[in-house]
């Protein structure tokens, strides 16, 4: 089920929104234990990215932080908000904007992993000690053909 929701975008060098984000982050770390960055590190990465922002109801539920080369660097939803097609609709978004969609995930993390796989994403290579916290990641990427956009509202219709 689509949850209707309000996606601004918010360019490179901006730090609109950027509390709110690092916000739900934290909270999404404390509960899930995922996504643990310092937060010098978060801050500079959110501000060289294109970050679409997911709203609901006025609150931020959801965001998508890539780089220019199309390598998502954030994507964090809401526990509340998960299972509505969000987390779908903001990679996307990114998708619409690059050719090819990347980015890491924690081998441990079984429900990115799975989410990763539902939209297309393909594992290409274990890397050791990624982490800083000693943690392994997959690196992975969005298939290579053409009509990532086109597939990933397919599945969002769906």
């Amino acid at each position: 089920m689509s949850v209707k929701v309000d996606i601004r975008v918010v360019g490179a060098g901006s730090d609109e929104f950027i509390e709110e984000a690092w916000d739900l982050k934290e909270s999404i770390r404390q509960d899930d234990g995922v996504l643990k960055q310092r937060r010098s590190f978060f801050t500079d990465a959110y501000q060289r990215s294109t970050v679409h922002v997911a709203f609901c109801d006025g609150d931020l539920v959801g965001f998508a932080a890539a780089r220019r080369d199309g390598y998502i660097l954030f994507l964090a939803v809401a526990p509340a908000h998960r299972g509505e097609g969000l987390g779908e609709q903001l990679v996307a978004r990114v998708a619409d904007d690059h050719s090819t969609v990347t980015c890491h995930a924690r081998t441990t993390n079984e429900n990115a992993l799975q989410f990763y796989e539902h939209l297309g994403f393909e594992i290409k290579r274990r890397i050791d000690n990624y982490y800083e916290d000693g943690g392994d990641a997959y690196y992975l990427k969005l298939g290579s053909d053409a009509g990532i956009a086109e597939r990933l509202s397919d599945i969002i219709r769906g």
